[in-house]
């Protein structure tokens, strides 16, 4: 992860977007963000993949947990723009199943 991920207020929620590589040097820091963001309990966290080319096993850990946290509140997330290594890791651990997964931050809006 480059740097920190860039929050943006939705009208019923948050967007959550992150930049570079996702491993276990920057999941710390990337699960205190998200967690900030939890605690205001959004209705909808939307978390933008699109600059993230390689994600390992401990980002997939924090975006399950963020997904936990939502689904125990009855609040949503979705996770969308996934390069094709994010994605193919989504896809073996099975993740594609329990995740909504959107294409674009649009698609993920109207959904």
């Amino acid at each position: 992860m480059s740097n920190a991920p860039t929050i943006t207020a939705l009208p019923d929620g948050v967007l959550i977007a992150i930049a570079g590589d996702i491993d276990y040097s920057c999941t710390t820091a990337l699960r205190g963000s998200i967690r900030e963001e939890l605690d205001k309990k959004p209705q909808r966290m939307i978390i933008d993949l699109q600059n993230v080319p390689y994600m390992d096993s401990s980002g997939v850990a924090v975006l399950v947990e963020a997904l936990q946290a939502q689904t125990k509140g009855k609040r949503k997330l979705a996770v969308c723009c996934l390069q094709d290594k994010v994605k193919g890791i989504f896809e073996i651990a099975r993740l594609d199943m329990v995740f909504k997964i959107f294409n674009s931050v649009d698609e993920a809006k109207e959904a």
